[in-house]
């Protein structure tokens, strides 16, 4: 189907750090009267507890920000888990366990002491998951602090929201919106599998969006929200954090034929990028899982980057505001030059900036006069004066990614940072 829908935004995955990162993105949009003119906004994750807030919301937008602002401030999403049922019922049958063995070393059976150890690995091992639901922990931490009960159909018509996860059942990605919510390949089963979206409740879809593999249980659909029961029997979704298949929300907004497709697309990334380690060595296996994750989804988003945000976006003519937070502001003109000489500007950008036959034809001859002529239309001098220091960019960079909360500084610097960086490529890539 050819896309009716002018302008999507997607918000990335990255706990605290992202829904603070991309309340400022909204924010400046809000300021540069753009944000009414978005018809679809794609979340994953992190960006999820933001755009969900956000699509809830009934007031003013300066209202929803400053909730957000102290929710973020003040809402503890691991400290709300640790201090549920679950949680200490889970501590106590590891007790049970724990406790005998430790007793056995100080007497002549100390060798059996073994013995209830292995019987623990064994529980948690097959039943892990029964005896400590995390996900739905966070997923009332979620209702308790942001969505206060509210299901999908609560959600307003515009725009639209995508709460995207990653369905392991299928390989792919399952989307939670207000009339809709489904994985693709349900849809190839004969006869098509379809889920009720009404009375889903936002702050599970949220948790399945934020559901990180390793750390949380896997959201499940319940008989509840098969239109068909007798599918409950074909269908078994078992989904996790949406930044598995696509950390940057941007494929269900750039796939051709997409219920989500756009033509023009800003996406604000809360990704830091893959920070060096230098010579330091790797003291366990636990430490160099976890590295070996970070370059895998790292490579994952360059794919990604590369299929959605370039090829694709060339390719049927979309124009892609993109920012990410690892990224400076003085890199963002001499980034757009870049783009130009490599082909990856869509010619609706390039008429709208205006720029001479001979800049386009060959930029990297024209960078110093190309240079000007930008900073000059993107008002340039205005937004370095508001810019991050080195040392407030670094701190930026360091905010880590889980749901507890921020200090006033980091939640100050990384509002001003998206601000920043959503006005500076609003204005190089929205025609």
């Amino acid at each position: 189907m050819s896309s009716t829908r002018r302008f999507g935004l997607a918000l990335s995955g990255g706990g605290y750090r992202a829904a603070a990162f991309h309340l400022g993105t909204l924010q400046k949009l809000h300021e540069m009267g753009r944000l009414a003119s978005i018809d679809v906004i794609s979340t994953i994750s992190g960006g999820s507890i933001t755009g969900a807030a956000y699509c809830l919301h009934q007031g003013t937008f300066e209202e929803f920000h400053d909730q957000m602002m102290r929710a973020l401030l003040c809402c503890n999403v691991i400290s709300h888990a640790i201090r549920s049922w679950s949680f200490m019922r889970f501590l106590l049958v590891a007790l049970a366990f724990l406790v005998p063995s430790g007793i056995l070393l100080f007497t002549r059976w100390a060798p059996l002491s073994v013995l209830p150890l292995l019987g623990l690995l064994f529980v948690v091992l097959r039943y892990q998951f029964r005896l400590l639901p995390v996900s739905r922990e966070i997923e009332r931490a979620y209702d308790a602090f942001f969505y206060h009960g509210q299901t999908l159909q609560h959600l307003r018509p515009t725009p639209i929201l995508a709460i995207g996860t990653s369905n392991l059942q299928t390989g792919r990605p399952f989307t939670f919106s207000r009339e809709w919510m489904a994985d693709s390949t349900y849809s190839y089963y004969q006869p098509p599998i379809h889920f009720e979206a009404a009375n889903f409740p936002v702050a599970r879809a949220v948790a399945a969006s934020s559901c990180v593999p390793f750390a949380f249980t896997p959201i499940t659909i319940d008989p509840t929200y098969f239109r068909e029961q007798t599918d409950v029997n074909r269908a078994h979704p078992q989904l996790i954090d949406g930044g598995v298949y696509d950390n940057q929300g941007i494929q269900k907004l750039t796939q051709a034929n997409s219920r989500y497709e756009c033509n023009t697309v800003v996406v604000s990334d809360a990704g830091a990028g893959l920070s060096p380690l230098g010579s330091r060595p790797y003291p366990n296996t636990v430490a160099l899982l976890l590295r070996t994750v970070d370059l895998f989804m790292n490579r994952i988003k360059n794919a990604q980057m590369m299929a959605n945000l370039f090829q694709r976006a060339t390719e049927h003519s979309k124009c892609v505001a993109y920012l990410s937070l690892g990224w400076q502001l003085k890199n963002s003109i001499p980034g757009f030059i870049d783009n130009l000489a490599q082909g990856n500007i869509s010619p609706s950008v390039v008429a709208a900036r205006q720029l001479r036959a001979e800049w386009v034809t060959n930029p990297k001859e024209h960078r110093l006069a190309l240079t000007a002529y930008l900073e000059q239309q993107v008002e340039y001098a205005d937004l370095a004066a508001r810019d991050l220091t080195t040392d407030e960019w670094q701190v930026v960079c360091q905010v880590g990614t889980n749901l507890t909360p921020l200090t006033p500084v980091q939640l100050s610097l990384l509002t001003r940072h998206a601000a920043n960086l959503t006005e500076i490529q609003v204005k190089l890539y929205w025609p």
